[in-house]
């Protein structure tokens, strides 16, 4: 399937780029028009399949593969480690400060797909991977079979007719590793630069699911030192092809049944990664006995909210969480 017309930029700056996308973007109008008119490409692996679909059309394409200042690892005087949003997956698997200091970031990076996905996909293009929804994410002409729906030309959800919103789920693997970690992403344009938590860039809405504005890109990521056990792990039906039913990243201080700060993160349900505060609370209050872990699952349910049918019945999905849940604090208790 061909591509729909465009053109392609290649900066070979990062500030080459920035003032391309500000360009761009003020001669693209306002509003959704000027966000459907620019579109930044990294790996290609879902920008490129999107546009084959014909979900996305942008006028504009802006690479950013080979901009060496999104290429770089660093390890910052704090102890902090500094990732360009631009470096490969794979490269990113086999670094052994990723392997060795962030055992769950490994972990979640090696659940991506597949190796050949890896070798092209960016760490950036996973955070900011697009939301999903099996009534959009079909062929144009799939499409042209249905009504329309908020990711496409009208103000409706198949998924829950009565919603004001669109509900498409965020299949991305890594940002559940980086929000256990506290993570910080770099967002800079022509205007300059801010940092934000990378638990406060993503938003319930499967349209507007990050806070990134118009002419910002992402370009880094810091990740400050962990000695906590950390754990991810993922449920999907062909490892390699399929993206996640579920998905689960936790983290707590302390040894053997004592922890405290615990944090737990579930991905693959919703729009946006799901934090689950009242089960760690219970954790941090009671251990991780089995008892304090049935109380933490059973807090699972009212935590989570509404869950749609997208890909696996809502039930079914809550049964996952609550499975994913479990055998991550096992993981935790089972750490030095």
């Amino acid at each position: 399937m061909l591509l729909p017309p465009h053109n392609y930029h290649r900066p070979v700056t990062l500030t080459e780029c920035l003032e391309q996308l500000a360009q761009l973007n003020a001669d693209s109008g306002t509003g959704a028009a000027r966000l459907a008119k620019v579109q930044v490409v990294a790996g290609g692996t879902d920008v490129i399949f999107n546009m084959r679909l014909r979900l996305f059309q942008p006028d504009n394409l802006v690479s950013i593969r080979r901009i060496p200042e999104l290429q770089q690892i660093e390890q910052l005087e704090n102890d902090s480690v500094r990732i360009g949003a631009g470096c490969r997956l794979i490269d990113l698997g086999d670094n052994p400060i990723i392997r060795d200091r962030y055992p769950a970031l490994k972990a979640a990076i090696d659940a991506v797909a597949s190796v050949h996905v890896r070798n092209i996909g960016t760490l950036g293009g996973n955070i900011c991977l697009e939301t999903r929804c099996w009534y959009t994410n079909n062929s144009e002409e799939w499409r042209k079979g249905r009504a329309g729906c908020f990711k496409t030309d009208c103000e409706h959800c198949h998924v829950i007719p009565s919603s004001h919103q669109c509900h498409a789920i965020n299949n991305a693997d890594t940002p559940l590793a980086l929000i256990a970690l506290d993570a910080v992403l770099t967002l800079q344009s022509a205007d300059g630069q801010r940092d934000i938590p990378i638990a406060e860039f993503y938003r319930p809405d499967g349209i507007e699911h990050m806070d990134l504005r118009p002419g910002e890109l992402l370009t880094h990521v810091t990740i400050p030192r962990c000695d906590d056990r950390t754990i991810f792990l993922k449920f999907t039906p062909r490892r390699g092809m399929d993206f996640a039913l579920g998905a689960v990243a936790a983290r707590c201080s302390g040894s053997g049944q004592l922890a405290t700060r615990v944090s737990i993160i579930i991905g693959s349900m919703s729009a946006a990664p799901l934090l689950l505060d009242g089960p760690c609370r219970v954790l941090e209050q009671e251990g991780l006995d089995d008892r304090g872990i049935e109380m933490a699952i059973a807090c699972i349910r009212d935590e989570m909210g509404e869950i749609t049918n997208l890909y696996a019945r809502a039930t079914y999905k809550k049964q996952i969480a609550r499975t994913l849940v479990k055998r991550a604090i096992l993981a935790l208790r089972e750490q030095s």
